[in-house]
């Protein structure tokens, strides 16, 4: 996903402008991610450890992102838990896409003149254009898996791909951002047709195990490595 210049601007030229690029990568990463820690950041980014503090500091005095203590099973290793960084839902906001209220009422006028069925309609029309094309390739399901993540990435969905292992094998697709989360709020047949579209494409049942639109970090799907009709 491509982090909005006017949200966390990037000057001309000058140190200012490597700081604020930097910014925008560990915004991204924060997003993408979920959680992450502040040695993975550096890793990732090749920045010292100092650097990421401040930009991290500086995140959360904005009230963009927030520490929290790592879980049992997040702990590598021995020692003191590392913290995890994530956005808050004020620093997802400002990642929003505009025009919400516009797409809400414009929602809203089509129920009232083709009722339920016409929402319905415009939502699996909406994500069958996102997916288009995704059929095309290798029709196994961790193939197609990555193909559906391509597709709604590129839509703004900021999509990854985790193989799950242990009784339940699968793969679960992530959406990390989803531009229309607060329209999707008043709108679930937009989640539902999502659902819907997946499914049919992967041949096989999946599960909603959560949504931006319920408060949740990501919008995660899991999808059974063998597949089912669904």
């Amino acid at each position: 996903m491509k982090i909005p210049s006017d949200v966390y601007p990037v000057p001309a030229a000058g140190p200012a402008a490597h700081d604020g690029q930097t910014r925008r990568a560990i915004v991204r990463l924060l997003l993408e991610s979920g959680s992450i820690t502040a040695a993975e950041i550096g890793h990732r980014l090749g920045i010292s450890a100092a650097g990421v503090r401040r930009h991290l500091d500086a995140l959360i005095e904005a009230g963009d992102a927030q520490a929290n203590a790592a879980a049992a099973w997040q702990q590598v290793g021995r020692g003191r838990p590392a913290k995890r960084y994530r956005l808050t839902p004020a620093g997802r906001a400002k990642l929003e896409h505009t025009y919400d209220d516009l797409a809400s009422a414009a929602i809203r006028q089509l129920r009232e003149i083709g009722g339920e069925e016409a929402v319905q309609e415009f939502a699996r029309r909406r994500i069958d254009t996102i997916l288009a094309g995704v059929t095309e390739g290798p029709d196994d399901v961790e193939s197609t898996a990555e193909r559906v993540a391509e597709a709604l990435t590129k839509a703004g969905y900021a999509t990854t791909t985790t193989k799950v292992c242990g009784p339940i094998q699968g793969i679960q697709i992530c959406q990390h951002h989803c531009p229309v989360s607060h329209v999707a709020e008043e709108f679930p047949e937009l989640c539902e047709a999502e659902q819907q579209a997946m499914s049919e494409i992967l041949g096989t049942h999946v599960q909603r195990l959560a949504t931006i639109a319920n408060g949740d970090c990501a919008c995660t799907t899991h999808v059974p490595l063998n597949p089912v009709q669904p």
